[in-house]
C-alpha cells in the first residue's frame, strides 16, 4: 500500500515538473519575408504549401510587390491551397491591362469617344504622356474582393497574421513601411511596377513599387518580433547586356541596381533562405504558372528537414481558422461617397447604377465600379462593405483624375471622305460639374469639324449641344437629262440642343431641337438652264436650304466592340419633324420621318460570328426634296443624315421616301484580330415599303466578301462587292477608326 502511494506521488511530481518545464519553454515566432518579382512570385505559394505540410506556423509576414500581394492574402486568412486556386483562376493580362467591357462605357463615350488612336494628357498647358500603361483599378478591385472579410481592419498587426509591406516614395526616394490603412490600397502601392501600373497616393505621399528601395524587408520583419526568419528570394540577378532585349527587362535591371547592392547583407540576417531558380522567367511570365510553382516547390523541398525542425521548436501549430468566404449578395441600406469634388453624387450614383434599398450581387457591384471607372474621371475607386442595422453600408472613396484636358489623334482613309487626320481637344468640368467639351477638327481631302458639349447628370436628366460641319464629293448615279453620273458635292451644317435620360445604363432616351443647313450641288451639268447656272456660278443646286426641326430618339448599345463585334445588340430609332424651311426649291411642306436600325451579334465556337442588321425608314407627309429622301448605296460607317450604306450599289443610287434593308454578315477570326467575312444585304426602296403586304417585290440585293484586321489605329479592311442586278463591281478600302 505504501509502495503504491509513493509511486503515485512520484508520478504527480514528475508530470507537474514536466508541465512547469513546458511552461518555461519559449515559443518560437517565425517571420516570413517574401521578395518582389512579378510573375515569379507564384513561387511563394508553392513555398507556403511546403511550410504548411511541415507544420511551420508563420507569425509575421513582410513583403514587397508580388511578395506583398501573396503575403497580404496569406495574412488575411487564406491557406496555400486556396491561394493556388486563386492564382490559377485569374486572367492576369485582363487584370493588368484594365480591360473593361465596352458595356461599361457611358453612352456619350460610345458615340463620340471611339475614333481616336492616341490620347495624350495636357498638363499645365503642355502635352504629356500617361504615368503608366494602366491605372490599376482592376488590380484594386480584385484585391478588395479577395480581402473583403478583413476590410474592417485598418491596423495590419490585427490581421490573422501580422503583416507589413514596402513601397517607394516617388518624391523622396525613401522607403515607406505600410503597416496600416486600407489593405488593398497598400498592397496595390507596393506592387506598382513603374510604367506598368500608376503610382498610388496615400496620405499625401505618391508611392510606387517597393522593390526600388527594399525588395527583401528582412529588418522590418525582425522588428515585428520574429525569432526565426525564413526568406523567399525570387530575384534572379542582373542581366547581361545581351539579355537586355526588352523594355521590361531594362526597367527591371534599373530597379535592381540598388536592390542587389544590399542583398548579400540581407541574406546574412535570414535564418533559412529559399531561393528558387528563376533565370528562365521574368516579371511578366504570367503564362508560366505551372513551371514557376514547380520551381518554387523544388526549392522548398530541399529545406524540408529544416522546416520540420522549426515546426518542432514551436509550441503550437497554426490552428486559427478564418472565414474567407466572399459576399455573394447584399442589400444596400446606405451608400456613402467621399472624395468627389468636380462630379456630383447624382453623377456617381448614376454611373454606378446603385440606389439604397437595392438588393444586388457582388458581381454586379464590381460591374458598377467598372461603369464608374470607364468614365476616365477617377484615378481609383475604393469601396468597403460594412454591416448596418438593416443591411449593408457601401462606402466609396473616390480619387478624381487630376488630368482633365486631353489631346486625341486619329487617322483614316476611305473611298468617300478620302484621307483624314482628326485632332481632338477634350476638357472636363470647365463650366459646370459633370460637363465635358469635345472639339474635333478633321483635316484632309474633306475638311470637317464636330463640337460636343454635354452635362451628364447621372440619374437626373442630362443635356447637350452638338455642332457639326461635314462635306464630301462623289460621283453618283443620276437619271435625269441623259446624264449617267454627276459629281455630287454635299455639305451639311447641323446644330442641336437636346435632353437625355439613361435608364439602367442600357436605354438612352432623348428629345431636342435642330437647325440644319444642307447644300447639295453639281458642276457636272452645264447645258441646262443657263440663266440659273450663270447666277450660281455654274452650279446646279439640288438643295440650299435651312431647316428647323424637332427630334426624339431611343438608343441601346450592348455590342462588346464598336468594330468586329462578337456579341451584343444595338437599337437606334429616331423620329424627326421637319417643321419649317427657307425652302430653296419652293416646294417644302412640313413632314415627319421615322427611322430605325437594329443589330444582333453572336459568336459560335469563339471564332465564327453571325451579325444580323436591319434598317427601315418611312416618311409621313409630303416630301419632294431628293436631298431629304433616303439614299442607299456605297460602303461606310460615317454616313450622315439619310445616306444609308448598301453593298453592291453606288452611293445614293437607290433613292425614295421609304426603305427597308436587312443584311447578314458571317465573320471568321482565322488568326487573332484577323477576320474573313461575307455579307449579303437586301433592300426595298419604294414610296410604300409595305406594298399591300408584298414586301419582297422589287427587292434589290448585293453581296460582299472581305478581309479585316483589328489594329490600334482602327480597322483595316479591303472588301469586294457586287450585285446580280447589274454588271458593276466595287472594291472598298478603309484604314483607321471611322470619323
Amino acid at each position: 500500500m505504501k509502495k503504491t502511494i509513493i509511486l503515485t506521488f512520484l508520478l504527480i511530481v514528475s508530470v507537474g515538473f514536466s508541465q512547469e518545464i513546458s511552461k518555461q519553454k519559449k515559443d518560437v515566432k517565425v517571420g516570413l519575408v517574401l521578395s518582389g518579382g512579378g510573375a515569379k512570385g507564384f513561387a511563394h505559394v508553392s513555398v507556403l504549401k511546403v511550410l504548411e505540410e511541415a507544420g511551420v506556423r508563420v507569425d509575421y509576414i513582410g513583403g514587397t510587390s508580388m511578395g506583398a500581394i501573396i503575403g497580404a492574402l496569406y495574412a488575411s486568412g487564406y491557406n496555400a491551397t486556396q491561394l493556388d486556386s486563386i492564382i490559377r483562376s485569374i486572367d492576369f493580362e485582363k487584370i493588368l491591362s484594365d480591360d473593361l467591357p465596352r458595356k461599361s462605357k457611358p453612352f456619350y463615350e460610345k458615340e463620340i469617344g471611339e475614333k481616336y488612336a492616341l490620347t495624350l494628357p495636357i498638363i499645365n498647358k503642355k502635352i504629356g504622356i500617361p504615368r503608366a500603361l494602366t491605372g490599376g483599378q482592376n488590380v484594386l478591385n480584385l484585391l478588395t474582393q479577395l480581402t473583403q472579410h478583413v476590410n474592417n481592419i485598418n491596423d495590419f498587426s490585427k490581421l490573422p497574421i501580422p503583416f507589413l509591406c514596402i513601397a517607394t516614395n516617388l518624391e523622396t526616394g525613401n522607403q515607406e513601411i505600410l503597416k496600416s490603412g486600407f489593405l488593398p490600397e497598400a498592397v496595390r502601392a507596393s506592387g506598382s511596377f513603374p510604367t506598368l501600373l500608376t503610382p498610388v497616393e496615400i496620405d499625401g505621399k505618391l508611392l510606387t513599387d517597393g522593390g526600388i528601395v527594399n525588395n527583401f524587408p528582412v529588418d522590418e520583419v525582425i522588428d515585428m518580433g520574429a525569432d526565426i526568419i525564413i526568406g523567399v528570394d525570387i530575384q534572379s540577378g542582373l542581366n547581361s547586356k545581351n539579355e537586355l532585349d526588352s523594355a521590361v527587362k531594362i526597367l527591371n535591371q534599373i530597379v535592381g541596381f540598388q536592390m542587389y547592392n544590399t542583398l548579400n547583407s540581407k541574406h546574412k540576417k535570414v535564418d533559412l533562405i529559399i531561393k528558387p531558380n528563376m533565370e528562365e522567367y521574368n516579371v511578366v511570365s504570367f503564362d508560366k504558372v505551372n513551371e514557376i510553382m514547380e520551381e518554387g516547390e523544388r526549392a522548398a523541398r530541399e529545406k524540408y528537414s529544416e522546416f520540420s525542425d522549426i515546426s518542432k521548436s514551436q509550441l503550437s501549430a497554426q490552428t486559427q481558422k478564418v472565414n474567407t468566404k466572399q459576399i455573394q449578395q447584399l442589400h444596400i441600406e446606405k451608400i456613402e461617397i467621399e472624395g468627389n469634388k468636380n462630379y456630383t453624387r447624382a453623377y456617381i450614383l448614376g454611373k454606378l447604377n446603385l440606389r439604397k434599398r437595392d438588393t444586388t450581387s457582388y458581381k454586379k457591384l464590381i460591374e458598377s465600379i467598372n461603369n464608374l471607372t470607364s468614365t476616365g474621371n477617377f484615378e481609383n475607386i475604393q469601396y468597403r462593405i460594412v454591416d448596418g442595422d438593416h443591411g449593408s453600408i457601401v462606402k466609396f472613396k473616390v480619387k478624381e483624375n487630376r488630368i482633365s484636358n486631353f489631346l486625341k489623334l486619329g487617322v483614316h482613309f476611305d473611298d468617300l471622305y478620302k484621307t483624314g487626320i482628326i485632332l481632338n481637344s477634350t476638357a472636363k468640368h470647365i463650366f459646370y460639374k459633370n460637363d465635358v467639351v469635345s472639339a474635333d477638327l478633321i483635316l484632309g481631302d474633306n475638311v470637317r469639324y464636330n463640337f460636343d458639349y454635354f452635362v451628364d447628370n447621372g440619374f437626373y436628366t442630362s443635356f447637350g449641344l452638338k455642332s457639326r460641319y461635314s462635306s464630301f464629293n462623289s460621283n453618283v448615279k443620276f437619271d435625269e437629262a441623259n446624264v449617267n453620273k454627276i459629281n455630287l458635292v454635299y455639305e451639311d451644317f447641323t446644330n442641336q440642343l437636346y435632353f437625355q435620360t439613361v435608364f439602367s445604363r442600357k436605354f438612352a432616351i432623348g428629345i431636342g431641337g435642330e437647325y440644319k443647313r444642307i447644300k447639295a450641288f453639281t458642276e457636272t451639268i452645264t447645258s441646262l438652264e443657263n440663266n440659273i447656272f450663270a447666277e450660281n456660278k455654274g452650279r446646279l443646286y439640288f438643295d440650299r436650304s435651312n431647316y428647323f426641326n424637332l427630334f426624339s430618339y431611343l438608343k441601346i448599345d450592348t455590342y462588346n466592340k464598336n468594330y468586329f463585334q462578337k456579341k451584343g445588340a444595338y437599337l437606334n430609332t429616331e423620329f424627326k419633324w421637319y417643321g419649317s424651311s427657307s425652302d430653296y426649291n419652293n416646294d417644302f411642306s412640313s413632314f415627319f420621318q421615322l427611322k430605325g436600325k437594329i443589330g444582333l451579334a453572336h459568336t459560335f465556337f469563339n471564332k465564327l460570328t453571325a451579325h444580323f442588321q436591319s434598317e427601315a425608314g418611312i416618311t409621313i407627309g409630303s416630301n419632294g426634296n431628293r436631298a431629304l429622301d433616303y439614299n442607299l448605296g456605297g460602303y461606310g460607317e460615317n454616313y450622315i443624315n439619310n445616306f444609308i450604306p448598301f453593298y453592291g450599289y453606288d452611293l445614293a443610287q437607290l433613292n425614295e421616301n421609304s426603305f427597308l434593308k436587312s443584311s447578314m454578315t458571317f465573320r471568321y477570326e482565322f488568326l487573332p484580330k484577323n477576320y474573313l467575312s461575307t455579307t449579303a444585304n437586301y433592300a426595298r426602296v419604294e414610296k410604300d415599303i409595305f406594298n399591300e403586304g408584298r414586301i419582297f417585290e422589287n427587292t434589290k440585293s448585293g453581296y460582299m466578301v472581305g478581309y479585316g484586321l483589328d489594329t490600334f489605329i482602327g480597322p483595316v479592311e479591303i472588301n469586294y462587292a457586287w450585285s446580280p442586278d447589274h454588271n458593276e463591281k466595287y472594291w472598298y478600302f478603309n484604314v483607321g477608326f471611322w470619323f
